[in-house]
């Protein structure tokens, strides 16, 4: 059985939905004792810039905002694709605390050790 889960987000503030939900599915595992990892890609690093997922909410009711709140508050990574995050103007200064920019290389190791939900 797998104790850890990479939960990899390719979308942000495009689609809330999805967006909301992933940053869900990552605490709802932590709280299940899965080691757990956020790996943002693509549009979904602009999850991991300050003050743009604020008042993110997906049509459950579920609010971003509280959920990366748990994250952070847990120490659960949150990785930001390097070359996503640059391509959109995202420096490492721009991150929201316990985010940090990732390679490619790091998600594929990780990826070797879990179970993985992409959305």
């Amino acid at each position: 059985m797998k104790t850890h889960v990479v939960i990899v987000l390719s979308c942000g503030t495009d689609n809330p939905n999805r967006s909301t939900r992933a940053i869900h599915l990552a605490t709802i595992a932590h709280k299940e004792g899965k080691q757990t990892t956020l790996f943002l890609l693509d549009e979904g690093v602009y999850i991991a810039k300050q003050g743009l997922a604020d008042h993110l909410r997906a049509a459950t009711g579920d609010v971003a905002d509280d959920l990366i709140a748990y994250l952070q508050a847990h120490e659960v990574p949150i990785l930001v694709c390097t070359p996503c995050a640059k391509a959109r103007r995202i420096e490492e200064k721009d991150l929201i605390e316990g985010a940090r920019m990732a390679t490619a290389a790091e998600l594929i190791h990780l990826s070797c050790e879990a179970a993985i939900i992409s959305l």
